[in-house]
């Protein structure tokens, strides 16, 4: 696909993205969808609202009413997407930087659509093949009250309230001012937690933080834990649709070793579990001391989603799902990542044992993760031959389903190319962080070598 990655489309607004083009996706989509109702939700980003209106004037052009519901949580969309049985649209760049936007489409069931569903929007967008109606045909707009309190609710119906409200946890928040920031609080203090917050109010500038939840964007909520004795310390990204954790000690988790966590705790003997190409070997080992299934796909939730429904239609078993990065699938609440909903889950373990005690596991191995960019189409084509070539001279086993992964048997390392900016990702892990961080700046080297003669 040229315009959906591997999870929406993404740009700088004003830049490689702006209103005309948003405009355009949703004429296309209100085409493919032909639907008499689509709802409309957005991030915190300062952009927010002028990309919803560009994305309602389309709608409205297909001749379709457009439920405006302003601020909400991608889960919370998708939840009201569901429940009203009507396609959605969110305007969000989720973990990306302040100064970027997009847009996720969402189905009438609720789950983002299908990477087939997705071409066909595509091929409408890129052959302006749009269904105007006439004037007197256009679509209306109306605001929608009470999304966020319904979201709410729904989470409480579908996890165990009495337990985690027993264990009379402190739970550090920091919804990085994002659209969780609107939510996640007054959920987890509604569960019986008390609550404390860091970088907790609504901000399109995301002054605190930036959106996305790593290691070097969260030394807050890591002192916040340390501070208050907080049982635990959960992090949202700016749609919060993805939850990181920390440990009682205030120390940062591994999203892989939290994963892992979750997954020992649902899979079962010839249970099936979808993850990514950059999947750990945490999840391997839970995958094969349980007996369970373990199908990879390329990066990215889309990817992750249209793989577990054909497994579900052929009749497989799939309680879990994700990646290591903090989206977590649990489909038989919903298809879809939640942030507060992946907490509430850990929560109920955490009721019953220390975070610490939970993970360690999974302690035993070390992650890199390194980002080159390029400017260039050339410079991306040229580090991705690089790596194709030190894979062909490598005796590592070879996995070409997104980038190239070259497995070492004690070690694997990956170099892909980013689904939502102009970046080429490194990944490695190793039971030694020497290991890990060889096997990272070895390939960085070639990579940065090809780019610059490029």
């Amino acid at each position: 696909m040229e315009v959906f990655g591997s999870s929406g489309t993404r740009g700088v607004v004003n830049e490689s993205l702006g209103p005309e083009f948003l405009l355009r996706v949703a004429k296309a989509a209100g085409t493919v969808w032909n639907a008499d109702r689509v709802a409309i939700a957005r991030d915190t980003r300062k952009t927010g609202r002028m990309l919803a209106d560009a994305a309602a004037s389309g709608l409205a052009s297909v001749g379709t009413d457009v439920d405006r519901l302003g601020i909400v949580p991608t889960p919370g969309l998708q939840a009201y997407a569901e429940r009203e049985g009507v396609p959605a649209l969110m305007i969000t760049a989720s973990h990306n930087p302040p100064e970027f936007n997009g847009m996720k489409l969402i189905g009438p069931d609720g789950v983002e659509l299908s990477v087939a569903d997705l071409e066909r929007v595509e091929e409408h967008l890129l052959a302006e093949r749009f269904e105007t109606v006439s004037w007197d045909r256009t679509g209306r707009a109306r605001s929608v009250d009470g999304a966020q309190r319904e979201y709410i609710d729904q989470l409480h119906a579908a996890v165990d309230g009495d337990l985690i409200a027993d264990a009379d946890l402190t739970v550090a928040l920091d919804p990085g001012h994002g659209a969780g920031a609107l939510t996640s609080p007054e959920f987890f203090r509604e569960l019986g937690c008390r609550v404390v917050t860091v970088n907790s109010q609504p901000d399109g500038h995301f002054p605190g933080r930036d959106p996305e939840p790593v290691p070097e964007n969260l030394d807050d909520l890591g002192r916040l834990v340390a501070s208050t004795d907080a049982d635990i310390g959960i992090a949202h990204d700016g749609d919060a649709d993805r939850a990181i954790f920390y440990d009682e000690r205030g120390e940062y988790v591994e999203g892989d070793a939290t994963f892992a966590a979750l997954a020992a705790a649902e899979l079962s003997q010839d249970d099936t579990t979808v993850s990514a190409v950059n999947v750990s070997q945490r999840l391997v080992d839970v995958v094969q001391s349980v007996g369970a299934n373990l199908e990879l796909t390329p990066i990215g939730s889309t990817n992750i989603i249209s793989r577990i429904r054909d497994l579900r239609a052929e009749g497989a078993t799939v309680p879990i799902a994700g990646e290591g990065n903090g989206g977590v699938f649990f489909p038989d609440y919903r298809l879809a990542r939640d942030g507060a909903y992946i907490g509430a889950r850990f929560l109920e373990l955490v009721a019953e044992r220390p975070l610490s005690e939970l993970v360690s596991p999974y302690d035993d191995y070390y992650n890199v993760r390194l980002n080159i960019e390029y400017d260039t189409d050339d410079e991306c084509r040229a580090m991705l031959t690089a790596a194709e070539a030190r894979a062909q001279g490598s005796e590592a086993a070879l996995d070409a389903t997104d980038g190239y992964r070259l497995d070492y048997g004690d070690a694997w390392v990956l170099a892909r190319p980013s689904g939502t900016e102009p970046l080429v990702r490194i990944y490695a892990e190793a039971r030694e962080q020497a290991r890990a961080e060889e096997l990272a700046e070895g390939m960085r080297a070639a990579l940065d070598a090809a780019r610059t003669d490029a």
